[in-house]
């Protein structure tokens, strides 16, 4: 017996199925069970909670949600080579786990979900596409989303550019789309040791928990703007937003920015409020 549930242990969860990571699906399997229950700790109470997870791979996260008690979780998984080891931990939990087989770039979880109970998204994401599913989550419209709260793992160097302040090398498009609609916080890290196989880098664990009214602006400028700036960081942004086809010294006088500063000088609410010019100027 393991220390979460009466399930064998994910080593021999692994051979029995004969699962072995790929590297194509970003795959690292966490196989530390305590590990996987503190990360499910961090998603807050989880009672009445329905859980999305991507890429649950042999389920070491899906039992630790389901052992604290998740009332519902709802497993995307692409590898079909898991699925038997994902319906076992079903059958432990009954009426507990629903398994989504399919890409968690194109599955759409909204129709799945109930109307009672608060919505978190917990993962152990596939280094792969981890980027491209948090910019998607961050961009989901209308605004407040339909989760409350996001906890998830990515490559340190990733959890760096989503936190980082002005000023700082890491600082970047992530860095001002993260920041203007939640709050994220680095929570704790963890060695490549804990993963079979190890990756090369450490993982790191990141809350976001959504700003109910980020500052009001048009998030498709808001994301041309840091894309014009963060371009050609090294450039002022005099030089840097005429990608932008609108006087760039114009644009940053309307948004009381400096025209000599640099995209990672600058914080989220100047980008905020370039994003406003740059409506006003194109309307």
């Amino acid at each position: 017996m393991n220390s979460i549930d009466d399930l064998p242990p994910l080593r021999e969860v692994l051979r029995a199925h004969d699962l072995q990571a790929r590297k194509s699906l970003g795959q690292n399997f966490l196989l530390d069970l305590n590990l996987t229950a503190r990360i499910a700790r961090a998603a807050g109470p989880l009672e009445d909670a329905t859980v999305i997870e991507i890429g649950p791979g042999p389920g070491g996260l899906t039992r630790a949600l389901l052992a604290l008690g998740a009332r519902r979780v709802i497993a995307i998984e692409r590898d079909r080579r898991t699925l038997a080891a994902l319906t076992d931990i079903a059958a432990r939990y009954p009426e507990r786990l629903e398994i989504v087989e399919g890409d968690a770039l194109t599955v759409d979880p909204r129709p799945l979900l109930g109307d009672d109970g608060p919505v978190r998204i917990v993962a152990n994401l596939p280094y792969n596409i981890a980027t491209p599913l948090l910019v998607s989550w961050l961009t989901i419209e209308p605004w407040p989303p339909w989760y409350d709260r996001m906890v998830l793992m990515f490559q340190r160097e990733v959890a760096e550019r989503i936190v980082a302040p002005p000023g700082s090398k890491t600082y970047g498009r992530l860095s001002v789309l993260a920041q203007w609609r939640t709050v994220p916080r680095i929570l704790f890290d963890i060695s490549p040791k804990a993963f079979v196989p190890p990756p090369k880098v450490t993982s790191t664990v990141v809350e976001f928990v959504p700003r109910g009214e980020p500052e009001p602006c048009d998030r498709v400028l808001l994301e041309r703007v840091t894309e014009a700036a963060f371009g050609q960081r090294r450039k002022m942004l005099r030089q840097s937003l005429k990608s932008l086809e609108v006087d760039p010294v114009r644009l940053l006088a309307e948004a009381s920015i400096d025209e000599t500063a640099r995209a990672e000088t600058i914080p989220v609410s100047a980008y905020v409020a370039l994003a406003r010019a740059l409506k006003a100027a194109t309307a």
